[in-house]
This record gives structure tokens, C-alpha cells and sequence, in this order.
């Protein structure tokens, strides 16, 4: 492996940035509209919405730089029209059995930075039960879910990728296509920002899955992988066990990914939002319905 943190010397996460003065961002704003309107007056690009709200995710995720953020937007759009069947009528509970899989899930708690974490458990993946298209469309409802998060628009997430379980069943499934949807993702075409990516439980499988992503990889993401193996020690250099559940070592309880979604539908931000990623939240709450029902 060509990245590793069992060394002595572990890399620290990235410093986080001062916030940007209030009047300064309103200026950024201002310029970022003037730009994506002329672009769209000259038919080169219509963005879904053009409210500040809206604007800002991306600005933020591209530190408030106009034409990474231009192309950002692009990207975004440009994504959401190839691959519109994992945007329509989407509802929490229509991807439970991922759920109750635990293949993926976003921590109803932040680790010591302030950051949220999602993890994928890819070895629980079943490609006969669960398709790819299922897990993009899950991975998507949480993550636009997730932008409405102010913090997360600014510090980003961490991400921890279980690879424990996985076989050339898992491999078979993962098509040059799969690999693209997955950098467009993370990389190219979506409004967050990953502060660390921590890959546990590797194997020789991982390997020649990873060849595949390795070179389509910009520098800066391959500088915040860490490899840990079954080195659970070697990850809690970086997130202290007391912010991580029993399964990577922690001491926190396992929860269920329904639980942060339900802790977004008490934020007045998210449900009064009139915008896709409030329309999943709030579709959420009938899942709080649904659990309260049964205790």
C-alpha cells in the first residue's frame, strides 16, 4: 500500500479555516450570482436555484473561489440529469433494508473537531439483494441530507471505509462505471468537502479494487488516506475512541442511520427548506413515526 498511518508519524488533519467576515461574504455572493447570471444569459449554464442559501454551499465547498465553484456547479447538474433516478422520489424509508444492513450510516454525533462521520461497511454489501444503483442512491439522500448541516457546508466530514468481509463478489460489481460515479462524487460533481478518509481492513481484494481509483485521484485526496489494516489503535490517532461506536473500537453504542436523520427533522432549517435535500428529510419523519410506534 502505497499510504500509511502505522508509522510514528501520523498526519494531523487539515487546519480548519477562519470563517470568512460577514460583509466579505455577502461580496462573494454578490460576485457568484453576477457570474452564474451572465453565464446563464448566455445559455451556457442554468443553475437549479439562484438563491443565496443555495449559492453558498458551493462557494463553501470551493473556499468561496468563483470558477472552481462555476465548474462545481456544472459538475453537479450535469451529474443530476445523467442519473435523475437516484433524485426522484427518494424517502428514507425506501432504502431501509441498506439500513438495517448497516452498509452505510452517518454518526448522530461529531468527533472532536466537529466533524460528522459516514462510514461504509462494504463487506456487509449483498450485490444480490442490494444493487450498485442502490447504494449511489442511499450515499446521495445522506449526503445532500447532510449539506443542510451549516457546520458540515463548513469544517466537511470524514469518511471511514470498513472493508472487513470484502470478496471477489464485492470486486465483480465494481465496473469502470461504478469507479467514475464514485470520484464524481467524492471529487468532482458534489458541494461538500472530505477532510480525511480512513480505509480499514484492506486486503489484497481492496488492492485491485483501489488500482482502479488510485490515478483518477488529484493529490490532495491521496494526502488525507489513511490505511489503518485491522489497526484500530492507528485510527483512533486520528478520531478518539469516545467519538466512535463499539464496532471500530469506541465506546459509543451502535445507532441505526435513521437516527440522524430523524435529528434533522427537528432543525427548523431543514424542515421548513423547500429544496430536494429537505424534501428527503422531512420524508424522514415518517420514519420517526414509524420507530416511536413500535416502542
Amino acid at each position: 500500500m502505497c499510504f500509511s498511518t502505522t508509522g510514528v508519524n501520523v498526519k494531523a488533519y487539515p487546519t480548519i479555516r477562519s470563517p470568512i467576515k460577514d460583509h466579505n461574504m455577502v461580496n462573494i455572493l454578490y460576485l457568484g450570482t453576477s457570474t452564474f447570471t451572465e453565464k446563464k444569459e448566455r445559455g451556457e449554464f442554468e443553475p437549479l436555484r439562484m438563491d443565496d442559501e443555495y449559492l453558498i454551499r458551493f462557494l463553501r465547498s470551493r473556499n468561496y473561489k468563483l470558477e472552481p465553484t462555476y465548474r462545481l456547479m456544472v459538475n453537479y447538474h450535469d451529474f443530476r440529469e445523467r442519473n435523475m433516478s437516484y433524485y426522484e422520489g427518494v424517502a428514507p424509508v425506501e432504502l431501509s433494508h441498506i439500513a438495517d444492513a448497516d452498509i452505510i450510516n452517518v454518526l448522530p454525533y461529531r468527533e472532536q473537531t466537529g466533524r460528522r462521520i459516514i462510514y461504509f461497511k462494504i463487506g456487509k454489501w449483498d450485490p444480490s439483494t442490494t444493487s450498485v444503483d442502490d447504494l449511489f442512491t442511499a450515499t446521495l439522500a445522506v449526503l445532500e441530507a447532510g449539506m443542510l448541516e451549516l457546520r458540515a457546508q463548513i469544517l466537511g466530514g470524514v469518511c471511514i471505509f470498513d472493508f472487513e468481509g470484502l470478496s471477489m463478489t464485492h470486486a465483480w460489481n465494481i465496473t469502470p462505471s461504478t469507479v467514475s460515479k464514485v470520484i464524481e462524487i467524492m471529487v468532482t460533481s458534489f458541494p461538500m468537502k472530505i477532510s480525511a478518509i480512513h480505509v480499514l481492513h484492506e486486503s489484497w481484494i481492496f488492492e485491485k479494487i483501489f488500482s482502479m481509483f488510485n490515478p483518477l485521484l488529484p493529490t490532495r485526496y491521496k494526502e488525507i488516506c489513511y490505511f489503518h489494516g485491522g489497526d484500530l489503535s492507528s485510527l483512533h490517532k486520528h478520531i478518539e475512541p469516545k467519538y466512535l461506536p463499539k464496532a471500530f473500537g469506541g465506546t459509543r453504542p451502535e445507532y441505526s442511520y435513521q437516527q440522524w436523520f430523524i435529528s434533522l427533522t427537528r432543525d427548523p432549517r431543514v424542515v421548513n427548506g423547500n429544496c430536494y435535500q429537505a424534501n428527503i428529510v422531512s420524508k424522514g419523519r415518517f420514519i420517526n413515526s414509524r420507530l416511536s410506534k413500535k416502542s
